[in-house]
């Protein structure tokens, strides 16, 4: 490393000269340039912190003039010495950095869904993500979310206030931040319950047009209504997953959306369906198109039964919501449909919760069978068929198992 006074007119000037170059500035210890093979300049800074010898990255030329190159590493300095550098190299990170790392340390960790919490920010990141979060304030929080208002999106206002709510919860308690700049905003706007049951008539159709859906699709919409459990653990179901002979569907821990491993008696409707799938060779995914990952795309097949059955206005969801409902009209106990729907709120919190843990498998058995007649029965003309063209893409690309 050699030692040059650094000039504005030598930062300007130097050349690259095939391999990589460094140059010492004598006025700041342990700042200097380093110059790249191909012509790239970036400042740095060398340093002792905590008894170890530091080097860190200050910026790139032009980005940052010598001077403000020079400012920084003096104040990196300085709070290296004080004892503080973590804390001031926190207060330098941008909202995006400090995000990136909420996804990889908590969102990941703790949330399945996590992309979909991420996708939530991700019109708040390219707005205020080079903004340093430190310089976070509420009013831009509720300039933002009054945005998402102005723009006739007040569930996604919704959302995203919650999704800032935790990030920069998460923050003030990894120490980013002291305060958060959400605490205070309330949520943008009021919401009702989803109440949305199909009847039987919508029912029929919705299940008659399931039918003529090929693998993986049909089967697995089906299978949905037929279990009430959740779009992602129904499409993300495994062959290891499976007992058909005791007909029995175990849904892991770290599948469960209250992460308590959950078991789905399987009517005698589930088992003939699952028995009647192909298998991808070397893949352990019931759903899939190419045996590497669970299947996606339902939303354009929402689309088509829309379209195919004129059942409007309700969602995946509401499959949940129909199956609950029908099971009470069918006489099962409250707290029976709780725990067919692996709820762990209404009856079963609180201390009840806590000591009674019984599974209820017996009696769920009764409800998911009773609940399978009941729907069977409105369609008992149709027929499993998986011969039509919307399973061809999928069918060529498995073997099936003898």
């Amino acid at each position: 490393m050699a030692m040059q006074k650094l000039t504005a007119k030598f930062v300007e000037n130097i050349k690259p000269i095939g391999k990589r170059q460094e140059f010492c500035d004598p006025l700041v210890k342990g700042f200097g340039l380093r110059v790249s093979a191909m012509g790239a300049k970036t400042f740095f800074i060398r340093f002792r912190y905590r008894g170890k010898i530091q080097r860190q990255t200050i910026g790139t030329y032009p980005s940052f003039s010598l001077a403000d190159a020079r400012e920084k590493a003096l104040e990196i300095l300085a709070q290296a010495e004080k004892g503080t550098l973590h804390q001031f190299e926190e207060a330098q990170l941008t909202i995006s950095e400090v995000h990136e790392n909420f996804i990889t340390l908590y969102a990941k960790v703790h949330n399945k869904d996590w992309r979909v919490s991420k996708s939530r920010l991700k019109k708040f990141l390219d707005q205020y993500g080079d903004m340093k979060l430190a310089d976070l304030q509420r009013r831009d929080i509720i300039a933002y979310l009054d945005s998402l208002m102005a723009a006739g999106t007040p569930t996604q206002a919704n959302r995203a206030h919650a999704a800032l709510s935790k990030f920069l919860n998460w923050c003030v308690e990894r120490c980013y931040i002291e305060h958060s700049p959400c605490y205070g905003v309330k949520k943008p706007a009021k919401e009702n319950p989803r109440e949305r049951v199909l009847n039987e008539d919508e029912l029929i159709k919705v299940w008659s047009v399931c039918s003529k859906f090929g693998y993986p699709f049909g089967p697995l919409l089906k299978i949905l209504m037929l279990t009430a459990q959740r779009r992602n653990e129904v499409s993300g179901m495994r062959w290891s997953e499976l007992d058909l002979k005791n007909k029995v569907w175990t849904i892991p821990a770290g599948r469960a959306k209250n992460g308590k491993s959950h078991n789905v008696p399987l009517s005698q409707a589930v088992i003939d369906i699952l028995e009647s799938l192909p298998r991808f060779l070397h893949s352990d995914y019931v759903f899939t198109t190419t045996g590497k990952t669970p299947v996606s795309g339902l939303g354009k097949y929402k689309q088509r039964i829309d379209i195919m059955t004129n059942v409007a206005g309700w969602v995946f969801h509401d499959f949940r919501r129909t199956a609950a409902s029908g099971m009470a009209k069918l006489e099962i106990p409250p707290y029976v449909v709780e725990k067919v729907l692996n709820h762990i709120s209404g009856t079963f919190s609180g201390v009840l919760g806590v000591y009674n843990q019984y599974g209820y498998d017996r009696e769920k058995r009764e409800a998911l069978n009773a609940w399978a007649d009941y729907l069977t029965g409105l369609n008992k003309d149709d027929e499993i068929n998986f011969s039509n063209e919307e399973s061809c893409s999928a069918r060529r690309n498995f073997q099936s198992f003898g």
